[in-house]
């Protein structure tokens, strides 16, 4: 017995996995990404009984085919022996559609559990299941499991000392039967040429679905164990087949059908069409009921984020006390400054933005728990395809609405690496809410009345954005076979675990600060550096020189130095923009102010702009600022879900570029029109 066991989760996606992973190793977690790849690598560790416990929690993929990276990092994995078991788990209530992952895995020699899980929506269902039964039939110990219930982990964890001892395979012979019998002599004489007892931990039955199904991987790794001769002889009996991953995924579904009609009675399959998921999923009525929900959600997602916003507008109040009390016991004012002007603005400033992140994680949570968000991704299907996704990519869409944040957070329930990147991408077109205060403010002041028609002139160019965006990284981060339109069957509505989704909200709430902290608070560093004075006349400090140095370079965007100085800040976060506004033309301190943003004086800010710039120049700021990039913070969220730094930095700076050249065009084009 080794001193440590190794588990690896396998399922599909929504099948409960990263709930079961959550729960079992809670903050023991590691996240990187697998030798070589852009995929995400999860391993956790928990203890029980005295014993030490790895989790690998293996990309979530619906087969174990290799058309995508998660599918060959699965798979690698798997046949490496690094996992001691292999843990499957499964959809209780859609058995027929989550039980395909296991009809891939047979014919792998690995030990191997099924587990049942959400099996509390399957007896709301009606249904109900002989789990010894299929364990019999399996092979294999198979665990009815609520992922979401920590009170039934005691027989999980009975479970993993059985499986420990008795390291059980999957018996295949069921599927092996309707391969031959689907295939007569191509599988034998395939088989007989392939080497005996199979490549690895594949079986021969494994390897011919594989090569049926035209796997290059698979291909690549029989031509190498049986050598040229034998593999020309399998490839020239193989051309006899046509529609082979059609027959082989037959043979799978044949195979489930069979343990589900002797095993598993009452209920129906699939969510049941009532009135409201009529109107839902309709073509028409279904996108209006979404938008109204959806609506809904991101002002009820703002009363969720209000504590904590509130805390982090308050918090500055406590900046002057503070400074204060250190200059009274002797410390230098410079160092003050940079305590309370610079680090606990950084500090207030992330903990006010953590409150978006919150709302909008919990409130899209619940509408993805109870089962809503697959009907919203369904309805937004064809929409999605015109920008080369499917339909759960409209989640990140939706949810930066109200938070860009979460928006990239959100991407998670997409399938591949180049489908979460491009969806990010996009997204970051998306306006957040806070966008609005500063937008709204500076077209009124300019443009009275035809601020509206500036509003819809953003919104018409953000189209048109979107469109270039997914021209321009569509071709590099989306394959053929994620371009495919959405084949998914809709989840049942069930109740939502509050419980659990209120520590998943909390803990993406607190990983979203921990990365976060560090860079906006070197942010805020360089900018004290730089607007530091000791009398606090900005226009002693460095940053107003390197402003009046750079204003002939900016001005070609149509931006003075104070408002490139704003359209900068607003890269730290959209809402400090108007503090930054406030200082620079009031000569006062640009932290002080960014720190109390949110309390600035429209009026006085608002009379000062109209006094300092002309309407070219509010349009070109207006333009900068709409389609800049988001806040630091997103940025962080995106290299954190996509593990390529390089990849988030290219989108960057694709926008910063985009931003400052738009802001060119509407500048120029005003100064023609006013």
């Amino acid at each position: 017995m080794t001193e440590t066991m190794t588990i690896a989760l396998l399922g599909q996606p929504n099948s409960g996995k990263s709930t079961f992973y959550n729960a079992l190793t809670g903050s023991h977690q590691h996240v990187g990404n697998w030798p070589g790849k852009t995929v995400e690598r999860s391993i956790g560790t928990f203890r029980h009984g005295g014993r030490a416990y790895t989790v690998v929690d293996l990309p979530g993929t619906y087969s174990l085919a290799a058309n995508s990276e998660e599918e060959i990092v699965t798979r690698d994995y798997i046949a490496s022996g690094e996992a001691d078991l292999v843990c499957i788990l499964t959809d209780a209530s859609q058995l027929e559609r989550s039980l395909f992952m296991l009809a891939d895995f047979a014919g792998m020699r690995v030990p191997a559990v099924l587990m049942l899980n959400m099996m509390d929506v399957a007896k709301g269902q009606g249904k109900t299941i002989d789990a010894q039964a299929i364990g019999k039939s399996l092979g294999i110990p198979v665990l009815p499991f609520v992922a979401a219930d920590k009170k039934g982990y005691a027989d999980f964890y009975a479970l993993l000392e059985r499986a420990e001892k008795e390291r059980r395979m999957l018996n295949a012979e069921a599927l092996t039967s309707l391969y031959e019998k689907e295939f007569g002599e191509i599988y034998k004489t395939v088989t007989a040429l392939l080497p005996e007892g199979g490549i690895s931990v594949y079986e021969p039955s494994w390897l011919f679905a594989k090569l049926a199904e035209k796997d290059a991987a698979a291909e690549r790794m029989v031509e190498d164990a049986a050598g040229q001769e034998k593999f020309s002889a399998i490839r020239k009996e193989l051309g006899r087949v046509e529609n082979g991953a059609s027959r082989t995924g037959n043979c799978k579904f044949q195979w489930i059908d069979g343990i589900l009609s002797r095993h598993v009675g009452g209920g129906k399959g699939g969510a049941q069409l009532g009135k409201f998921d009529r109107l839902a999923v309709s073509r028409r009525g279904g996108k209006w009921l979404a938008a109204g929900i959806i609506l809904l959600s991101l002002m009820v997602s703002m009363v969720f984020a209000l504590p904590l916003m509130g805390l982090g507008g308050m918090l500055p109040l406590l900046a002057d006390p503070i400074s204060a009390w250190l200059l009274n016991i002797g410390t230098a004012p410079m160092l003050v400054s940079l305590l309370c002007d610079g680090l606990w603005t950084a500090f207030s400033f992330t903990v006010m933005m953590c409150g978006f992140v919150f709302g909008t994680t919990f409130v899209f949570g619940f509408l993805e728990e109870i089962g809503y968000m697959a009907r919203i991704s369904y309805v937004f299907d064809g929409t999605m395809r015109k920008l080369g996704l499917h339909g759960k990519a409209v989640m990140p869409f939706l949810v930066s609405f109200g938070c860009n944040i979460g928006g990239a957070t959100g991407a998670r329930v997409l399938d591949t690496w180049g489908q979460r990147m491009a969806a990010i991408s996009m997204s970051w077109v998306v306006p957040c809410g806070s966008t609005w205060g500063v937008v709204g403010l500076v077209a009124s002041v300019f443009f009275g009345p035809g601020a509206a028609v500036v509003v819809f002139l953003l919104f018409a160019v953000s189209v048109l954005h979107l469109r270039l965006t997914a021209r321009v990284f569509g071709k590099r981060l989306l394959s053929e076979s994620d371009r495919t339109g959405l084949i998914m069957e809709l989840p049942p509505y069930h109740k939502p675990r509050w419980g659990s989704l209120l520590r998943t909200s909390l803990g993406k709430m607190w990983s979203a600060f921990e990365r976060a902290i560090r860079i906006v608070s070197v942010a805020f560093i360089i900018m004290w550096v730089l607007s530091y004075t000791a009398d606090g006349n900005l226009s002693d400090s460095l940053l107003y020189r390197i402003g009046n140095f750079i204003e002939p370079m900016t001005m070609w965007f149509g931006l003075r130095w104070q408002t490139f100085i704003a359209w900068l800040a607003s890269m730290m976060g959209k809402e400090g923009s108007l503090g930054v506004l406030a200082a620079v033309f009031n000569n006062s301190s640009v932290l002080h102010a960014v720190a109390h943003a949110e309390t600035a004086n429209s009026v006085s800010v608002g009379e000062s702009l109209a006094a300092a710039l002309t309407k070219p120049e509010a349009l070109a700021f207006l333009f900068a600022f709409y389609f800049n990039m988001p806040c630091l913070m997103t940025l962080s969220a995106t290299a954190h879900e996509t593990r390529s730094l390089k990849w988030t930095l290219r989108v960057a700076g694709y926008y910063i570029l985009v931003s400052l050249l738009l802001a060119a065009i509407a500048y120029h084009v005003g100064c023609l029109i006013f």
